[in-house]
């Protein structure tokens, strides 16, 4: 399969390596917004073709599909270029900063009958996956789910440390991870949803911290606290409170109550969520079938993350 990769900063060299790790997959075209990097990152990974422009590497002969991790303003749009030019598409989260644009990618989906996924990591990670299927088994059902978002990201920098030519949104990219995981989990959607948040940062204009509940169809719960100020331990890290035990999950790793490891090396091939995150995007593809974390499947958790951007603009 020939794929093209658009954004070579932290989160596209990290789907380049689970490519590698995967086999089988030619990235012939690396897009970056600045020539030189995109170049040097190119040569890094063995890519062929570098460019500025998706419309270029779109076109070239063979491509079939095309994995998009670059600045959130621009997912939509370009899922959509994707979509209208017959390629399959995978786009970081989040799939869009706004609900308008979030229905159009659908729509697009819907006229090209393409996969169209979505970079929903935490429905793959391995912690997350067995809890899931102990869900789904009739083993455990979520009463509560308890989670922090905690960075220290004051100035405009990437996970790498880097400087970064856009800004980061605590609700509509980090809160989307947990708004879907929490109706994944539940198997139910969200049907309330409140939220607070800070002061906003006088350079950035985004909240430094913010809160959000949420509640399921099942009754189920979930408080998450999203910080940027943070100075301590980073990530996010998800607490399962269940009516059969406790479980804490750190991205790929997952303990008890008790803070007793659990083994998840044997939940799937790899214990790299974005690694198997693609590996259903390649599969969804090659099967014909509609993907974990597609287009659908996601969208209503943007439809929560709108209503509290209606909330969250009533109380300034």
């Amino acid at each position: 399969m020939k794929i093209i990769l658009a954004g070579g900063g932290a989160f596209g060299q990290k789907h380049l390596d689970a490519i590698r790790a995967i086999g089988g997959i030619e990235v012939d075209s690396l897009v970056g917004r600045e020539l030189a990097s995109t170049r040097e990152v190119a040569r890094k990974y063995g890519i062929g073709h570098a460019t500025t422009s998706l419309t270029e590497a779109l076109a070239r002969p063979g491509v079939s599909a095309a994995i998009l991790a670059t600045p959130t303003q621009l997912h939509a749009a370009q899922a959509i270029e994707c979509l209208r030019d017959g390629k399959h598409v995978q786009v970081e989260i989040p799939l869009a900063d706004s609900w308008k644009d979030a229905e159009a990618v659908a729509q697009a989906q819907r006229e090209s009958r393409l996969v169209c996924m979505v970079g929903h990591t935490r429905r793959f990670n391995p912690s997350h996956r067995w809890i899931h299927r102990r869900i789904a088994a009739g083993e455990l059902r979520i009463q509560q789910m308890d989670v922090q978002t905690y960075f220290l990201r004051r100035t405009n920098m990437n996970a790498l440390g880097q400087p970064r030519s856009w800004t980061d949104h605590l609700l509509w990219h980090h809160a989307a991870h947990t708004v879907d995981l929490f109706s994944y989990q539940a198997g139910a959607p969200v049907t309330v949803a409140h939220a607070i948040q800070g002061p906003i940062h006088p350079k950035l204009g985004i909240a430094m911290d913010m809160s959000i509940q949420l509640k399921a169809e099942t009754g189920a719960i979930c408080t998450l606290s999203l910080s940027f100020n943070n100075d301590g331990p980073l990530g996010t890290f998800f607490r399962y409170i269940c009516d059969n035990g406790t479980y804490i999950a750190r991205y790929d790793d997952l303990v008890d109550g008790k803070e007793q490891k659990i083994d998840v090396s044997k939940v799937d091939v790899s214990m790299n969520g974005i690694e198997l995150q693609d590996r259903e995007f390649f599969a969804a593809i090659r099967e014909n079938r509609e993907p974990n974390a597609s287009v659908h499947q996601v969208l209503d958790c943007y439809r929560t993350l709108a209503e509290l951007e209606r909330q969250l603009a009533g109380e300034r």
